[in-house]
């Protein structure tokens, strides 16, 4: 069975799956009744062909898989907090002008915070570390900006490990990736089928990031140091072009993580997602189940699982 164009993120007390076509989300209510969400979805990279290109397609999937993502987190918390009566299922996360200005205002400011912390502040920081360490040059600079970068990656990825309330998303991530795995393998789709795969996946968004860590720190050495607001802007400019260069990476491994060099390739940003998955328990692995079927139906995944071939497409997890 190959890598199918399936992805999920985990969320407040459940799981998102999307497809090519369409975006389910299942989360558990205090009661233990299940609250859905479906939504179709396609994702404007496959309408646009320009878009669709390579590195392109890449950039422009990052702001999409962010804003679904939002949709699927706004809709479990408001599901989760409530009582199985309050409303019927599936009628949560909001359809209003409103709601959808309040998203997007949302993915503005964490995209902000991100730039800021992850290229902003590790720039003006470096010059002072070199320095200190009385070495000069590019090259010195570029490093020193790049172990910055990673250091600040590490520190939020252990204090999501770390923070208590965060303990089951993380287990359900790690649902989310098991599931995956089983429908890859062809395996029946079981709670104790699912319990008996991996926790990690190739195309997980841990292993995105840590990408995109790493290629930032070849093409910002390239750049030089920023010296003013522009080449400051230069950096922040070029995000999405590293965003697609990683998305195509990502996509790859997917493909072909079979090949020896690809695994090894991968190894390293797999070992990240200790910090950001929990091995689930069965009723998780059962909800990663119940989302991951509702998508199934999904044209592009009946005739992949039907004919047994390489996907045309992949989604980031």
């Amino acid at each position: 069975m190959p890598f199918l164009p399936v992805g999920g993120q985990a969320v407040i007390e459940g799981v998102m799956m999307r497809a090519p076509s369409k975006i389910a989300v299942v989360v558990r209510r205090p009661d233990g009744a299940r609250a859905v969400l479906e939504r179709p979805f396609r994702s404007i990279t496959l309408r646009v062909r320009a878009l669709g290109l390579p590195v392109i397609r890449g950039a422009v999937s990052l702001f999409e898989t962010m804003y679904v993502g939002i949709t699927a987190l706004n809709f479990s918390a408001d599901e989760a907090a409530q009582d199985a009566t309050a409303r019927p299922a599936g009628t949560g996360g909001g359809s209003s002008t409103l709601f959808g200005a309040l998203q997007g205002l949302t993915l503005v400011l964490s995209l902000g915070v991100g730039v800021l912390v992850f290229v902003v502040l590790p720039a003006r920081a470096a010059p002072l570390l070199q320095h200190a360490l009385a070495l000069e040059g590019r090259v010195a600079f570029g490093l020193i900006d790049g172990a910055l970068r990673l250091i600040v990656f590490v520190a939020y990825l252990m204090l999501l490990a770390l923070w208590k309330d965060m303990a089951r998303v993380l287990g359900f991530h790690g649902a989310e990736h098991k599931a995956i795995h089983a429908i890859e393998a062809g395996v029946p789709l079981t709670p104790e089928n699912v319990q008996r795969f991996s926790r990690f996946h190739p195309r997980c968004g841990t292993t995105f990031l840590f990408i995109v860590v790493v290629i930032s720190i070849v093409l910002f050495t390239a750049i030089g140091r920023p010296t003013g607001l522009g080449q400051h802007l230069l950096r922040v400019a070029c995000m999405p072009l590293i965003a697609g260069i990683a998305f195509e990476f990502i996509r790859l491994s997917g493909r072909y993580y079979d090949v020896p060099l690809v695994r090894a390739l991968t190894w390293p940003g797999m070992q990240f997602q200790r910090l950001t998955t929990r091995e689930p328990d069965l009723e998780m692995c059962a909800v990663a189940i119940a989302s991951l079927e509702r998508v199934l139906d999904d044209p592009t995944v009946v005739r992949l699982r039907a004919a047994g071939g390489r996907p045309d497409v992949s989604f980031v997890q």
